[in-house]
């Protein structure tokens, strides 16, 4: 078995704990409905929503399932696992994301992601490919946040 891992960081004027609220603990509401083009619905198909939970996220093409491994609203931490659908293969046992959002002086928030990536066998990915997600996931982050400077009484 093969481990890649990288981190990517995002900064943002937002605070921290609206960013966790709207991106991670309402992520089954938002995400339809700010891109409802790409993502259908996010449903908690075991659990509630804590660790130990499994959520599907449907896309206009396939679906995830995600397993939740934490979530603490204390250090704004989430860690998950993508365990079937899209991304998983042959080749892709499973990828794991440990998503933290920090406070800036400035009371902004810098979001760090590591995403480790589990490969059967001695595959690698491209660099290419490893880009497209980076770029699909820095997306997600700047719609949210388009969202929430948009409306500023919303995850208070």
């Amino acid at each position: 078995m093969g481990v890649i891992t990288y981190t990517d960081e995002h900064t943002s004027i937002i605070p921290p704990s609206r960013i966790f609220k709207a991106a991670i603990l309402d992520s089954h509401n938002l995400m339809p409905k700010l891109l409802p083009d790409a993502i259908k619905s996010i449903k908690l198909i075991k659990g509630d929503g804590g660790a130990g939970s499994i959520k599907q996220t449907n896309f206009s093409g396939g679906y995830v399932k995600h397993q939740v491994d934490e979530v603490d609203e204390n250090t704004l931490t989430y860690k998950y696992s993508l365990i079937e659908g899209m991304g998983i293969s042959d080749k892709v046992e499973k990828v794991s994301y440990d998503i933290k959002f920090e406070a800036t002086p400035d009371n902004g928030t810098i979001s760090k992601m590591t995403t480790t990536i589990y490969t059967h066998g001695d595959f690698e990915l491209k660099e290419e490919e490893l880009n497209a997600e980076k770029e699909k996931v820095l997306g997600l982050y700047k719609v949210v946040e388009a969202y929430l400077l948009e409306n500023p009484d919303a995850y208070v």
